[in-house]
């Protein structure tokens, strides 16, 4: 069966040829006054003929043009027209339809993606041959502390080991680099993207999984030689205590007796070193163990001023003594934390006496401590020194238990600090610049 559109082409054929044909009857009978119409006539009809013949194509090259731009707005109006056009609208108004609902589709599945990749903690970075960036999320912005990038080759001025990691990186392949001090593992994907390499990088902070694991290894470590300390020492102290009683006694009856012999005092000094050192170690091990015993015991919420108020009278002669310039900047002092007050206030008394030694030499001394929120909602506390500052290699070292660089310290305070901010699920770091001062932040 013809279809509508069949029909009206075959009768406008049709009524061509039947015109055509008495155009030439008019030329063989001498009619040219009947010929001037009908040849109108025939204008008319191949120009109706052309119309109709490209009605059809000219839509459809508006709908391929449309798909081609991506423009599914268009409408083709289906009232009012003829039986055949309105099939052909009909159908272009569908497929318009899927592709709008199929690219919207697409959007919002980009902008779910998109929202996801902003609030995770893995920095990205995309970007294509020419090292013009595609796209970076937050975290990789505040790992680098930059607001935007456009290539990649700005990098080299902010970091160049970072850059030189990043160009550096294979296709599959992953390499641990350093960025502000924290241990950032890089792995690298390669794709194309509209047949453009696309190279994909993310930046997964382990710093703190690293220091997990460093922590754990030392603590077994430490336990191991505590217990291997008191053993051993423990045995050694006590006897050298006994011995020391004896050649006391031995001594003072060959005085009795009238005897003076200096060799007493010479084994008496030998086994009295013994027993200090002996007891000294004894003091090192259960030091250890008290840090190792360290728990939460009071967990509560409280308000950050209230922290502050026992620190400053504990610490306030000692400050005027050495003429420190101290502040304490509170932006809201409504601000409050959960956790054991007494252990945070021992951190804070621990950085501010690491503070005043630091700044101890200065001409113009100043400690600054800073309470604030950042834009994650955490509660900041910062202490921050104008003394001599650290260098890279010291600052890779400051938390390791025992470790320390004043002459007579013992290596444990950072080391509890750090203990101390991972029972409340916070941090503890550290940015120093060798004299020009120190800053630790307390992450809660």
């Amino acid at each position: 069966m013809k279809t509508r559109y069949e029909i009206s082409l075959t009768i406008r054929v049709i009524l061509l040829l039947a015109s055509i044909t008495a155009a030439a009857f008019c030329i063989v009978s001498n009619r040219y006054t009947l010929l001037i119409f009908v040849g109108l006539m025939i204008v008319l009809q191949i120009l109706n003929f052309i119309q109709f013949i490209n009605k059809t194509n000219t839509e459809l090259s508006q709908f391929i043009e449309a798909v081609q731009y991506r423009d599914f707005s268009l409408q083709f109006t289906e009232k009012n027209a003829p039986v055949s056009v309105r099939q052909l609208r009909r159908a272009f108004n569908q497929i318009n339809a899927t592709f709008k609902q199929l690219s919207s589709e697409r959007e919002e599945q980009y902008q779910y993606l998109q929202k996801i990749l902003e609030l995770v903690d893995t920095g990205i970075l995309s970007y294509d041959q020419e090292g013009n960036v595609g796209w970076i999320n937050e975290a990789f912005k505040r790992m680098m502390n930059i607001p935007y990038l456009r290539n990649i080759s700005s990098l080299e001025k902010r970091d160049i080991s970072v850059y030189q990691a990043i160009i550096s990186l294979e296709n599959g392949n992953s390499q641990l680099v350093k960025i502000n001090h924290k241990q950032v593992l890089l792995a690298k994907t390669t794709f194309l993207n509209e047949n453009i390499e696309t190279s994909l990088i993310a930046f997964q902070n382990v710093n703190e999984a690293i220091e997990d694991t460093e922590a754990q290894a030392y603590q077994k470590l430490l336990r191991v030689m505590t217990h291997e300390i008191m053993n051993s020492v423990a045995p050694i102290a006590s006897l050298a205590e006994t011995m020391e009683r004896a050649v006391a006694r031995r001594k003072e009856e060959k005085l009795k007796s009238g005897e003076n012999d200096d060799e007493f005092d010479d084994i008496s000094l030998g086994i009295s070193t013994i027993r200090k050192r002996s007891e000294n170690l004894l003091k090192f091990a259960d030091t250890y163990r008290q840090l190792a015993k360290i728990s939460m015991t009071s967990f509560s919420k409280f308000c950050i001023r209230d922290l502050f108020e026992g620190v400053e009278i504990l610490l306030e002669n000692q400050i005027e003594q050495q003429n420190i310039e101290f502040d304490v900047i509170i932006k809201d002092f409504e601000l409050t934390i959960e956790g054991d007050m007494v252990l945070i206030e021992q951190v804070l008394i621990n950085l501010i006496i690491n503070a005043i030694d630091a700044v101890q030499h200065q001409s113009s001394p100043k400690i600054t401590i800073s309470v604030f929120q950042n834009n994650q909602q955490q509660v900041i506390i910062e202490v921050r020194d104008n003394g001599v500052g650290m260098s890279d290699e010291l600052m890779d070292k400051i938390f390791v238990p025992f470790f320390t660089s004043k002459p007579n310290g013992s290596g444990i305070g950072l080391s509890l600090s750090k203990q101390i901010m991972a029972l409340h699920k916070g941090t503890i770091t550290v940015n120093s610049v060798e004299r020009q001062g120190t800053a630790f932040r307390l992450v809660f």
